[in-house]
């Protein structure tokens, strides 16, 4: 398959090759993805992960040119894998996979950092192009997303009051994703490989940040803020 665009070249002329993670909580979903780009002689998949934290370390490691990334993952939702790689890891380029054409959805994506989104009913030459662009330091947005709607809607974003959420750690939005999940403290404990009475101590800051006072509230801010989904 080859799409129509410029390839990225080496210093000698000849196609760069393109590393690329896939983070997708389906492995079928993964493998639809890595068969597409991989039918690309100059695009090689070098890992894969099935939830947020799990990418987030696997990109670290692995330093790629690219990460592919569901916005809905669990573990870590993709805006927040978005905003940690872009100080940990700041030479790998994000692409957003999401199903949601919510301008706030994309807007907080690029902020985030994110080069690239790209919706899930886009053709596979879509997903190539944003891969492509993103090496080139180049934004992608699928159609019908709108350059100029995103940028004045990212103005209006920018003028707007300071959000709690900005005043949590990277560890405390980790423990809200899994709480918000249902995971308990000892649960979330192993997956960040914390204590559960400091996973205990990140959940009471993030609640007292965010004016949370139980569970429930929890549950509803995360749903609010589209870090769980509504099913």
């Amino acid at each position: 398959m080859t799409a129509n665009i410029t390839s990225v070249l080496s210093e000698s002329g000849e196609s760069k090759e393109i590393t690329i993670v896939l983070a997708d909580d389906h492995q079928v979903v993964r493998q639809g993805l890595r068969a597409i780009l991989e039918g690309e002689h100059n695009l090689r998949v070098v890992g894969e992960a099935g939830n947020g934290i799990e990418a987030a370390r696997l990109v670290e490691r692995l330093r790629p040119d690219v990460l592919v990334l569901d916005l809905m993952i669990p573990g870590l939702r993709g805006l927040e894998v978005t905003r940690q790689l872009a100080k940990r890891s700041p030479k790998t380029h994000v692409v957003i996979l999401s199903m949601h054409r919510d301008e706030s959805y994309v807007v907080q994506a690029l902020r985030n950092g994110a080069a690239g989104y790209v919706l899930k009913d886009s053709s596979a030459d879509e997903l190539i192009k944003a891969v492509h662009e993103a090496v080139a330091n180049r934004r992608y947005l699928s159609p019908p997303l709108s350059d100029s709607a995103i940028d004045a809607y990212v103005q209006q974003a920018n003028a707007a009051t300071a959000d709690p959420y900005d005043s949590l750690s990277n560890r405390e939005r980790e423990v809200l994703q899994l709480a918000a999940e249902g995971h308990s403290n000892t649960a979330i404990g192993k997956r960040l490989f914390i204590s559960p009475r400091t996973v205990e101590i990140h959940r009471a800051n993030m609640m007292a940040k965010l004016g949370l006072r139980n569970h429930t509230e929890v549950i509803r801010y995360a749903l609010k803020r589209g870090l769980i989904a509504n099913d």
